[in-house]
């Protein structure tokens, strides 16, 4: 339990954790269950971080900082959300998988029942935008994904995407038509400014695993852990300050001792957890660890990548989707839709509230809230037709500064670890080495981990909280096993010339 002075002005700890967003709830959550006093400490006077939500104002409804979605292939947020029991929160889209758009046409996205990777291949036959010739155009870099170890992941780090897929013979057209998409609404950037190596790794997940589903919050994306993760920590004897901005962190430059807050007040703690996104830990990281430690000169190359998110209430229903996403257009402005009607429970009667992502906003900076409204409303009527701004009841618009860290080149071999070269101080969220997508399942699994860590490290033993993937399956598993245990065969000496390609392409 915290023990505060007779001053009020120190509060000691076993482990204060800056930050409280998901990884720094995460970290305390498995801290505190298990027995370890923990402080959380948050500047805003809401957590949730990048996941927060709050109660619009005019309409009583909840709204997000932007719309996210789950994935069944979540286990460490579902974790979270188990643990908080809130998992039934969560609306699972299974009857489908995902509609593109392309004007009034919708375009299904389905997964068949097959082995991986071949669950998706009769969409990918049946889609009419591309020829065979260039759908075939994509299967060198297919089997490259299936059998990738993360070697290969960091070798191709430092090439952007674009340029890998066109040497390995993916064709322009395909790279426009599927491969910009992807790369857009999963990692957040242009397929040119995108790192390989980043985007290879979430393909071979995607082409590594069947069945899984989209997952929408029912409610406020926030509520679905933000209140329970306090009111478990609480419980459990610990504290989470709000309003509460840290300024420094106590100590010297080989070992971090607590941390001083804004009003003067201090928290000394055995452990400290920088639960931040990485411009924030480096305004507070000390010149000398920039000076003497690859990881705190590093953070400067981790670039937050902003978004916009529009909430339009309509004056009647105008479609009974849960989600659609354009098909990539460099000039459109928005990439995927939600209606929270067809989301929510108790709300299938009323009008359409849609919510939507201007992702990597650039092409938003000058525009004003209003022009980005008609402009979402005009993208949301070349679907839906019967919507127009007459039929707008009341809007709001989200600008974000950070989604998450852009995967440039060279991001993927700059990820950290969580545990840092300096005494007693680690560090969570989505950005770290996780092997994973910055996401909000990144951010949980760095939260276990830190917890996993601190607490063998206070000699109280090790708990499992961390939970680990299964190994990719299907064909996809098939390739990777014989790939990688099989070295004689055919398959092995193909793959092992594609590398050396790779390789002399990237020196080049």
């Amino acid at each position: 339990m915290s023990v505060q002075s007779d001053t009020e002005e120190l509060t000691e700890t076993d482990v204060v954790v800056v930050g409280g967003g998901l990884a720094g709830l995460t970290t305390a959550l498995g801290l505190a269950l298990e027995g370890t006093d923990v402080v959380v400490v948050e500047k805003s006077p809401r957590l949730g971080g990048r996941a927060q939500s709050w109660v619009d104002e005019t309409t009583g409804d909840p709204v997000h900082i932007g719309p996210h979605i789950l994935l069944s292939e979540y286990p460490n947020m579902l974790r979270l959300l188990e643990i908080l029991g809130t998992e039934d929160r969560v609306i699972w889209q299974n009857d489908h998988f995902l509609t593109l758009t392309e004007g009034e046409r919708a375009i299904p996205t389905e997964q068949w029942s097959l082995p991986a990777p071949l669950h998706f291949m009769p969409t990918f036959i049946l889609d009419d935008r591309t020829t065979l010739p260039e759908k075939l155009s994509n299967f060198p870099v297919t089997l490259y994904a299936m059998q990738m170890q993360e070697a290969d992941v960091l070798r191709l780090d430092g090439m952007n995407a674009y340029a890998f897929l066109r040497r390995m013979g993916v064709s322009r057209r395909y790279i426009a038509d599927f491969w910009s998409f992807m790369c857009m609404a999963i990692m957040n950037v242009p397929i040119e400014l995108c790192s390989a190596g980043a985007l290879m790794r979430f393909y071979k997940r995607f082409i590594g695993h069947s069945g899984f589903s989209f997952g929408f919050p029912d409610g406020g994306l926030g509520d679905l852990f933000a209140p329970d993760a306090k009111r478990m920590i609480e419980q459990a004897g610990q504290q989470v300050m709000l309003e509460s901005e840290v300024v420094a962190f106590s100590g010297d430059e080989d070992r971090v001792t607590g941390v001083k807050l804004a009003d003067g007040r201090r928290i000394e703690a055995q452990k400290t957890v920088a639960a931040l996104p990485p411009q924030a830990l480096r305004a507070l990281s000390r010149s000398e660890w920039v000076d003497r430690h690859r990881l705190f000169a590093d953070l400067v190359h981790f670039q937050p990548c902003p978004y916009v998110s529009s909430f339009v209430w309509f004056d009647r229903k105008l479609t009974d989707l849960k989600m659609w996403a354009r098909v990539h257009s460099p000039n459109d402005l928005n990439c995927d839709f939600y209606d929270l009607s067809n989301i929510h429970r108790g709300w299938e009667d009323r009008p359409s509230v849609i919510t939507s992502n201007i992702i990597y906003c650039e092409r938003a900076a000058g525009m004003s809230d209003e022009e980005i409204v008609e402009a979402t409303v005009g993208e949301i009527a070349e679907f839906l037709p019967a919507a127009s701004m007459d039929r707008v009841e009341h809007w709001v618009v989200n600008r974000i500064p950070m989604a998450i860290h852009c995967p440039f080149p060279g991001t993927e071999r700059r990820r950290p670890p969580v545990n840092t070269p300096i005494g007693d101080l680690w560090v969570a969220g989505d950005w770290t080495r996780t092997g994973l997508p910055s996401s909000m399942e990144s951010a949980c699994m760095s939260g276990w981990m830190v917890a996993e860590q601190i607490q063998e490290d206070l000699g109280r033993g090790r708990p499992s909280l961390v939970v680990e993937y299964p190994e990719v399956e299907g064909v996809t598993g098939l390739v990777n096993r014989t790939s990688r245990y099989l070295p004689g065969r055919n398959l092995r000496r193909w793959m092992r010339g594609i590398r050396q390609r790779v390789s002399e392409e990237i020196a080049s």
